[in-house]
């Protein structure tokens, strides 16, 4: 019996041997094309999605200069479906500007004349990644998105942490549960009563005490929520 399990061991090495050793002339490929072409066929997540190229290779690509909420961080859900409006089941182009250590290319998919990636942070589905962009544009729509409190920017601030600083720890399970406020709807129902402008924002977007955004733009309390 042991011989059996440790002969299908050996074959499972060398079938994953062999598909990576297939996987990479492929890669060198798109890296070499510059673009990548196909129909979006699956949507892993606010910023990587599963590509069938016209001769039926699927490639795992990750969009160029945002980066999404994780899989478990407030917001996530959206995110991935945001995405997903915008490319499931279309035809786009990807401009990859290179492949990462996962071997995906990275790059800004376009959906006809849509970017993808300018639409994402324009919707406030995700954060300009701040290691890897450098577009003037980017940063402004991400700051237009935040000021009207879209996507992600709507979240109370305690719960809008950076993926990066999500995946390397920075913020602590106890630390991001220390920041969380203990608000409670019908304790209180006027802007001079509100300690905090996520206590505002809570009391407006949870109770619905609409009476603390006045001129309607969805920012409550601006006296102290500028």
């Amino acid at each position: 019996m042991n011989w059996r399990i440790n002969k299908m061991h050996r074959v499972g090495k060398q079938v994953r041997a062999l598909s990576a050793a297939l996987l990479l002339p492929f890669v060198a490929s798109i890296t070499m094309a510059e673009t990548v072409e196909g129909q979006v066929i699956g949507i892993v997540d606010g910023d990587t999605f599963m590509l069938l190229t016209p001769d039926k290779q699927q490639v795992n690509v990750r969009v160029a200069e945002i980066d999404a909420p994780e899989r478990g961080q407030p917001y996530a859900t959206r995110s991935r479906q945001q995405l997903a409006d915008l490319i499931f089941q279309k035809e786009v182009t990807v401009h990859v500007q290179v492949v990462d250590r996962y071997n995906r290319p990275v790059g800004r998919p376009l959906v006809g004349d849509t970017d993808v990636t300018v639409e994402m942070i324009r919707s406030g589905a995700a954060w300009v990644y701040r290691s890897y962009s450098d577009d003037v544009e980017l940063y402004e729509l991400e700051r237009a998105a935040k000021a009207k409190l879209r996507g992600l920017w709507s979240l109370p601030e305690y719960q809008r942490v950076p993926p990066w600083e999500y995946r390397n720890g920075e913020r602590s399970e106890t630390q991001r549960i220390d920041l969380a406020p203990a608000f409670q709807c019908g304790s209180k129902s006027y802007c001079g009563e509100m300690v905090s402008c996520d206590e505002a924002r809570f009391y407006l977007k949870t109770c619905g005490l609409t009476r603390l955004d006045g001129d309607g733009d969805g920012l409550p309390c601006e006296a102290i929520c500028r």
